[in-house]
């Protein structure tokens, strides 16, 4: 049997579901998603681009870098997904946008040379100092 995971923005007006398991689970570190969230930390789920709906609502979307588009509430301002080039079979879900957001604990740290010194977050966590990304 498929997992199946649901989620959605603030205001109720995004709503999306994937099919897939909880993990490949990651805090971003870099200045972008700081930037683009308004967090210090964003934490992210790599999901099938193919198990990813969106079951309410149109999100608006943001080029963010030349290899980044990122989806957003146009009316609340939730960040809830990230598509990038370098990974073109995944979409990255924002994790505290999950209904059950506490089934799913981060396994690594990326972009920890964007790290704030300041910061102190799950230590015993693997860290790459960008982000491997398989198959490419």
């Amino acid at each position: 049997m498929t997992e199946s995971h649901t989620g959605g923005c603030q205001c109720g007006q995004l709503r999306y579901r994937f099919d897939a398991p909880l993990r490949d689970i990651a805090h971003c570190h870099c200045s972008i998603c700081r930037r683009t969230t308004g967090g210090i930390v964003t934490t992210w789920i790599s999901v099938p681009l193919a198990s990813f709906h969106w079951l309410a609502g149109t999100p608006g979307e943001y080029a963010s870098s030349s290899s980044c588009t990122r989806y957003f509430c146009r009316d609340c301002g939730c960040n809830l997904a990230l598509f990038t080039r370098h990974s073109p079979a995944t979409l990255d879900v924002t994790v505290a946008t999950l209904d059950d957001v506490a089934q799913a604990a981060a396994d690594r740290h990326i972009w920890v040379t964007s790290r704030l010194p300041w910061l102190h977050l799950d230590e015993h966590l693997p860290e790459e100092a960008g982000e491997f990304i398989a198959g490419s």
